[in-house]
């Protein structure tokens, strides 16, 4: 199995303290979280794509290129690069020349995107967001591919013999399809033997694992080998501690902070306490042995590979974050990788 962590570069007050970081030291944590990740030996480091408040993540590709710089083996990904959203060759000409710097580690996650505000300031509407997502990956595919590419479509100018600059280092690069509930992003990724990343964050188990069976039953019938399918799962919050009551104990204000944040907002938790929280999402808060257990009963439902935690302290201290972090990779890590085979990694083929 291989671990990932994701941030979308949340920036709201800090759920213990109440203070608002400056907008300059958010960006220095998430450079900091990543030289963390690969010193500790997490397989990649996520930046999402939001174009909307709260958060900070509106260019990934120049946060991804910064932690190039500062990084050397961790493999770097997009969570997710929403293409109904972009120019489809403006989003190659970034993420080509990210390929390039990175030396190759760089890996995308692609989804429609979510919320009303970056819909409309990129002036996209719901009834046509899932098909500028599918044209805009089968016309960024071909870019990636091919040297000179025409093409037309319906939501951009067409293209003649255009050629794009610079060249990818990698040929083809690994493009994920992130999916929460939508058979849209499912029947994408199948048709076009990509792997598929659960977003696995909101709800119970039960309608991620039956997107998951849809994908698998999809990528048959487009005529792949089911052995080839790789699936990626997320957790919808991570702490580890010695015991399990010093993780819920630690977590409990955390929670807290969440659960008023949602209220505030307007929205109605799924989960309304931690107990809860902690029993039926993929949460994952508890002693090793527990996270352990509960990744495995999720793998039964999954057949998941691939698994993110959350990158952002979000009220822990830096020693907390470091701690837990810590305590994963010795502990946890190495039980989940003996029981749960590894997907192809592009370094080790």
């Amino acid at each position: 199995m291989k671990f990932l962590l994701i941030t979308l570069i949340t920036h709201t007050p800090d759920p213990v303290t109440g203070k608002l970081a400056p907008t300059a030291e958010r960006f220095r944590e998430v450079v900091d979280t990543a030289e963390l990740a690969e010193e500790l030996g997490f397989d990649g480091y996520g930046v999402g794509e939001r174009h909307e408040r709260p958060f900070l993540s509106s260019s990934p590709p120049v946060v991804l290129s910064h932690l190039a710089a500062r990084t050397s083996r961790i493999r770097l990904f997009t969570a997710v690069t929403t293409l109904s959203l972009l120019d489809p060759v403006r989003a190659f000409e970034d993420y080509s020349t990210l390929d390039n710097l990175s030396g190759g580690r760089l890996e995308l996650i692609i989804g429609k995107g979510n919320g009303t505000a970056q819909r409309e300031l990129f002036h996209v509407t719901p009834e046509d967001q899932w098909d500028r997502n599918a044209e805009g990956y089968e016309l960024f595919r071909r870019l990636w591919r091919e040297d000179t590419v025409s093409w037309s479509g319906r939501f951009r100018p067409s293209l003649t013999d255009a050629e794009t600059w610079p060249r990818p280092l990698q040929q083809p690069i690994r493009v994920w399809h992130g999916s929460a509930t939508s058979r849209d992003s499912v029947e994408l990724a199948a048709r076009w033997g990509d792997p598929l990343f659960s977003a696995n964050v909101t709800n119970p188990i039960e309608p991620y694992a039956d997107l998951v069976r849809h994908y698998r039953e999809r990528w048959s019938f487009h005529g792949h080998d089911p052995a080839a399918a790789v699936v990626g799962a997320g957790t919808a919050g991570f702490y580890a501690a010695r015991t399990s009551q010093d993780a819920l104990a630690t977590y409990r204000p955390l929670f807290e902070s969440r659960l008023a944040l949602q209220r505030r907002q307007g929205l109605t938790p799924v989960f309304t306490t931690l107990e809860d929280f902690v029993e039926r999402s993929s949460a994952l808060i508890d002693s090793p042995a527990q996270i352990v257990d509960k990744v495995l009963r999720y793998h039964k439902e999954l057949g998941h590979q691939v698994i993110h935690l959350q990158a952002d302290r979000a009220g822990l201290t830096p020693a907390q974050h470091r701690a837990t972090l810590e305590l994963f990779q010795h502990e946890i890590a190495p039980a989940l990788r003996r029981a749960i085979p590894d997907p192809p990694w592009p370094d080790e083929n």
